[in-house]
């Protein structure tokens, strides 16, 4: 039986409003990149409401926090509650922070009524999640799990050529724990659903089996610059005018592999962006997401195909690195089972789903028991500043949260450290 506590809705979203203006922008999202000093600031305060609350918060080498708030048995693992801080140049409110706050706002109702859990409770905010800054996303929880190794982290550029490594540095958050070495025996995580099902089927809570595969890569097209005003059409070699035809040739491939498959490319930089010099060089990437890796593997094929084809008819040279690959994958049943029954319990309408964005969940479940909670957002519009969700919703989800959490708790006294 699930205890019947409930999270105090209004503090939850009073939260969520303070540390939107860490990195807000004047249209009401929030610009909060990785290793930035808003990053930092957001950090700091969440350390210090984690530690008011009594638990100990640990840094490892990555930058991952975790705040551990003990339970009646040492010997048993803790339960992680996790999500991530940073945002997208132009994010919303709730991408991300809604799950660690909710899990936060968790701790504080355990805390007020001095209850005690079985196993110890902790709270995660992964590094790099958005992969916005620092390519490929979700690094933080992906060298936790093994998936890259520290090296590997630090060694990543944002455009203008500033290392993960020397960011990190920068904010002091590179802690001394080794990635991995702070474990726990499963991990729940709360997000926004980043989509339209759950609004236009009036559900309130998605239950997440699993998370689609993911694929990035980085595009150059090298021609040659030339002015455009003495430079005969059939003699030019225009690296945009090629990169343009990728371009449509990408969004044809998703359309061909049936409604689940997306494409898309979402930064470009045209050198030497002039207007009267034909573009000799262009850099682009390229997202193609599919529930099915043999599908992702068909659409890689053909990517391959356009880009060889589009690029020796325009005489380009083009290079492609595939700077991401992240498999599908299916979240543990136990875990599933515990947000199910909460749920129910709390009388939410649910519904079972997949997720079409990647989250650190995903590289999680490879090394512990795992599931994730999806709320609606308004349109299922997110990565945009008019990202929007209300307070019943947020409410609810961290309900669901702390519901599941309590069930699996009590499941799972019997559970091996």
């Amino acid at each position: 039986m699930i205890p019947n506590l409930q999270i105090d809705a209004r503090r939850l979203w009073d939260s969520l409003m303070e540390t939107a203006g860490i990195g807000g922008t004047p249209r009401g999202g929030i610009a909060r990149l990785t290793l930035t000093d808003a990053d930092r600031q957001v950090r700091d305060w969440l350390k210090q409401e984690c530690e008011r609350l009594g638990c100990t918060v640990t840094v490892d080498e990555v930058g991952n926090m975790f705040a551990v708030r003990p339970g009646r048995r040492s010997d048993l693992p803790p339960i992680a509650i996790g999500s991530h801080l940073d945002t997208q140049p132009t994010g919303g409110k709730f991408d991300g922070i809604l799950g660690v706050l909710g899990g936060l706002e968790i701790l504080k109702t355990l805390h007020d009524a001095g209850y005690e859990t079985n196993a110890p409770l902790m709270l995660v905010n992964w590094t790099n999640e958005e992969g916005s800054r620092f390519a490929p996303a979700m690094l933080g929880s992906g060298v936790y799990a093994g998936v890259f190794d520290r090296a590997y982290a630090d060694s990543r550029e944002d455009r203008q050529g500033v290392t993960f490594g020397e960011a990190l540095e920068a904010i002091g958050y590179r802690g001394s724990a080794k990635a991995g070495s702070i474990r726990f025996g499963a991990m729940f995580e709360l997000h926004i659903e980043q989509g339209p099902i759950l609004e236009q089927e009036e559900k309130v809570v998605g239950i997440v089996e699993g998370v689609q595969g993911m694929r990035w890569y980085e595009i150059s097209v090298t021609g040659r610059e030339a002015h455009t005003g003495s430079t005969p059409m059939p003699m030019r070699r225009d690296a945009l005018v090629g990169a343009a035809r990728l371009i449509d040739r990408i969004e044809a491939i998703a359309l061909e592999h049936g409604p689940s498959a997306v494409g898309s490319v979402g930064l470009i930089e045209v050198q030497p962006n002039s207007r009267n010099v034909v573009p000799g060089h262009v850099f682009f990437t390229v997202d193609f997401r599919h529930p099915e890796d043999a599908v992702l593997d068909a659409m890689e094929r053909k990517l391959l195909a356009a880009i060889d084809e589009m690029t020796r008819k325009a005489h380009l040279e083009p290079e492609l690195k595939k700077v991401w690959e992240s498999p599908a994958v299916r979240f543990d049943a136990d875990c599933l089972a515990s947000v199910q029954k909460s749920a129910e319990a709390a009388g939410y309408p649910a519904r079972r789903m997949i997720s079409g964005a990647g989250h650190d969940a995903a590289y999680i479940a490879r090394v512990a028991p795992t599931a994730m909670i999806f709320v609606p957002c308004a349109g299922g519009l997110s990565h945009n500043e008019e990202e929007s969700t209300s307070l019943e919703e947020c409410a609810a989800g961290t309900q669901v949260l702390l519901g599941a959490v309590l069930d699996y708790d009590g499941r799972g006294t019997e559970r091996p450290s």
